[in-house]
């Protein structure tokens, strides 16, 4: 089946109290969307319940919050995977628990939410997965091992997920974005100076939301922000040991 490009959308958006999340969620209810928002910060979700949209605060590191957002979501038009935790420090450096929330966060709660919602997507015929993933889950550098491992996971499994849900209507589209200028950059990197470094390079949050809100309906692979961050996963692919040698700085956290 495919989508209506004018019809309101009913959409569930993970991570909504964060950067990305919260563009995303602003835009969405511009355009007239139904949204359901979740994230853990009560005092945004009450924001965002204000300008219009359900909001139900739940940790989706939990099995009972990933089952009653669930519950409350049913069997949304589109689910928008917009979470994301990082830290960026040499591999060494990461706690287990650091590890552990990336992984957690970042990959397995958006699949064990999924599991949960896209048995109602299958049985309607219809439905569009987004995941927020990350250029680094391409192409590496320094100091983001795990996160990038993470971000890895999650585009794996949106290409699997793209040929099982192909048969039930069902599209997988990754937003595959590079830095992004948001809080999540002082929270994974609160010493580095790394904003300062990247100044140059950031992508604001709204350029993010517009592209994930622009897929809504169609049917995209993925989408690459900025166009050189698709150019270097190219590169990457083609030539990986010289890709590594010539961005070895270029994404350096200090």
């Amino acid at each position: 089946m495919c989508f209506i490009m004018n019809r309101r959308k009913r959409v569930l958006v993970t991570g909504a109290t964060g950067g990305i999340g919260r563009a995303i969620v602003t835009g969405l209810l511009l355009e007239g969307h139904l949204v359901l928002a979740t994230g853990r910060n009560r005092e945004i979700l009450e924001e965002i319940h204000g300008e219009g949209a359900g909001v139900i605060p739940a940790d989706l590191s939990t099995a009972e919050g990933l089952d009653r957002v669930a519950a409350a979501a049913g069997a949304p038009d589109v689910f928008i995977s917009a979470s994301g935790v990082g830290a960026f420090l040499h591999a060494h450096e990461l706690s287990d628990e650091s590890i552990d929330r990336m992984m957690d966060v970042n990959a397995a709660s958006p699949m064990k939410l999924l599991r949960r919602i896209l048995p109602g997507m299958m049985e309607r015929g219809s439905g569009q997965v987004v995941l927020i993933a990350s250029a680094a889950g391409k192409v590496s550098t320094k100091k983001a091992s795990v996160y990038a491992a993470s971000k890895a996971a999650l585009l794996g499994y949106a290409d699997a997920l793209r040929l099982e849900m192909a048969p039930y209507g069902i599209t997988v589209t990754s937003i595959n974005p590079g830095p992004v200028d948001t809080p999540f950059l002082d929270i994974a990197s609160p010493l580095s100076g790394y904003r300062e470094s990247m100044a140059g390079y950031l992508t604001p949050p709204g350029t993010v939301a517009e592209a994930t809100i622009g897929v809504i309906g169609r049917s995209v692979r993925e989408i690459d922000l900025p166009w050189y961050m698709s150019a270097a996963s190219r590169m990457h692919g083609i030539a990986p040991g010289l890709t590594e040698r010539l961005g070895r700085n270029f994404f350096e956290k200090k």
